[in-house]
């Protein structure tokens, strides 16, 4: 598997180097919002650039794209449904999966919930949520729901999604759980044993994915520990790998 890029997912991906000759996964793109258009343009071309790699080489081109492109009225996060993203970032990522579609090119386009886990950077939402909730205070938009998906999952549903050989298809890699930030807000309060003032502002866009199709392209291992509550264990599977990260004291060492 030819891997590109070096972030979070990239990293996490990196153990399965050996597995899927045939793969290049691009995991180097555009990660959060809002950026400045030379950002978005630089990824236009390693987007293009990959694209033309692989038509040459026949390989199977993996793309991340994102559930944020859900949530316009009407949306039912459903892969094979027209979509209007409501957010820059979200039309960003949808004129990048219509390129690769255009192309010609062999491809699977994973459109990722909320991928969290030990390593990931400091902007991401459960770290910035921590940060905000042991500081005293934390604001929420109206309305704001979020997909949880620990990396350990995403990882092994990446691993089987390949290995079934689905191609020029659009996949939603997500947990199904698709929650409440407030309820989120509830678990870390308990988890880390402090209570914030929160602050509710503007309203939100929930980017709520369907995994139907998922589910059927995987095993029903693979998506067994899903279902109602998951985000509590991913939550907790997050804070037990790094507790100086999440401000509570290390265990007893050896």
């Amino acid at each position: 598997m030819e891997l590109i890029g070096s972030g979070f997912l990239a990293r996490r991906l990196r153990p399965l180097s050996d597995r899927h000759p045939e793969v290049t996964v691009l995991a180097a793109g555009v990660p959060r919002h809002p950026l400045p258009e030379s950002a978005h343009e630089r990824e236009r071309r390693l987007v293009g650039d990959a694209v033309a790699r692989c038509v040459a080489g026949g390989r199977r081109l993996v793309f991340f794209s994102t559930v944020s492109m859900y949530g316009a009225p009407g949306c039912r996060g459903l892969e094979d449904e027209p979509v209007t993203p409501a957010l820059p970032y979200g039309q960003h990522k949808l004129d990048l999966e219509n390129l690769i579609r255009d192309a010609g090119v062999r491809h699977l386009i994973l459109r990722l919930g909320y991928v969290l886990g030990p390593g990931e950077p400091e902007y991401r939402l459960l770290s910035v949520l921590i940060r905000h909730l042991l500081a005293g205070r934390v604001t929420v938009q109206q309305g704001a729901r979020r997909d949880l998906l620990h990396v350990d999952d995403f990882v092994a549903l990446f691993d089987q999604l390949l290995s079934t050989g689905v191609e020029d298809e659009t996949v939603n890699v997500a947990s199904g759980d698709c929650v409440p930030v407030a309820d989120i807000l509830d678990h870390l309060e308990l988890r880390l044993g402090t209570r914030a003032e929160r602050h509710t502002a503007g309203h939100s866009v929930s980017h709520c994915p369907s995994v139907t199709k998922l589910h059927r392209l995987v095993s029903a291992g693979a998506v067994r520990a899903f279902g109602p509550g998951y985000f509590r264990t991913a939550i907790d599977r997050y804070i037990a790998a790094q507790p100086h990260r999440a401000g509570l004291p290390a265990g007893p060492t050896s």
